[in-house]
């Protein structure tokens, strides 16, 4: 069953000036899609056009049966979509529970889906008082990874959740991301760190220069030795 759908979308910062020219991609449900591709290839650019975090200039999203095209960001949990961001996606001047609680602050039972997360993130758990700025970089991806999946989402957005961290500390996040899949949650995720990305995802795809590259099982990607050449801005492949 397939969960995302995002078919010849054009978008970006400005309208009529866009970053990606007709990117198409399927999200299956409960599997880790990941795209990679050199810098400025669109990537991120790509789900915060998903999310609606820029404007969409062409092109469909659709959210199962649901065209969720342009939604606004605060519409994103209505539908059962969440994303976070590279960066500045927690509060570093509260408490871990104080985080969690914002997110759930309009739900109810509440209280138990915040001891559901920390049964599910015991290092969040046994530090759940403590400021969230106390915490090392891979703790406090798991924050932002919790408070995204607070509310259950269907699918979950994620802009380079390794960045910065040390190759353990994003393996061991990585790891985490794919673990989501296990509980339904089907997972899209924007990664600079190939080798771990493709070692994780189910399916890949290429972006450069804001265009479809090539897309497949992300062990055959990572087996092709064009995904170097594309990746470190080689020659251009032309979407079959």
């Amino acid at each position: 069953m397939t969960a995302l759908v995002v078919t010849k979308l054009e978008a970006g910062y400005v309208r009529d000036l866009p970053i990606l020219h007709g990117v198409s991609l399927r999200a299956e449900t409960a599997k880790l899609t990941v795209i990679i591709g050199p810098n400025g290839a669109g990537k991120s650019t790509l789900i915060k056009a998903i999310a609606g975090l820029i404007p969409v200039g062409s092109g469909r999203v659709m959210l199962g049966e649901q065209d969720i095209t342009g939604i606004r960001p605060d519409q994103m949990g209505t539908y059962g979509l969440a994303y976070v961001p590279q960066t500045d996606n927690i509060f570093r001047n509260l408490s871990i529970r104080e985080n969690l609680g914002l997110v759930l602050r309009r739900s109810s039972g509440a209280a138990a889906r915040m001891e559901e997360l920390f049964d599910l993130f015991p290092d969040l758990g046994a530090k759940r008082t403590e400021r969230a700025a106390a915490l090392s970089g891979g703790q406090r991806q798991m924050l932002a990874v919790a408070m995204a999946l607070a509310n259950k989402p269907r699918v979950i957005l994620l802009d380079e959740p390794s960045a910065g961290l040390s190759p353990k500390i994003a393996a061991e996040v990585l790891d985490l991301v794919r673990g989501l899949t296990a509980q339904g949650v089907t997972v899209l995720l924007v990664e600079q760190n190939v080798k771990q990305a493709l070692r994780v995802a189910d399916h890949c795809y290429i972006l450069a220069e804001g265009r479809n590259q090539i897309d497949g099982p992300a062990a055959q990607i990572a087996a092709d030795p064009v995904v170097g050449e594309i990746y470190l801005g080689g020659r251009r492949l032309e979407p079959s």
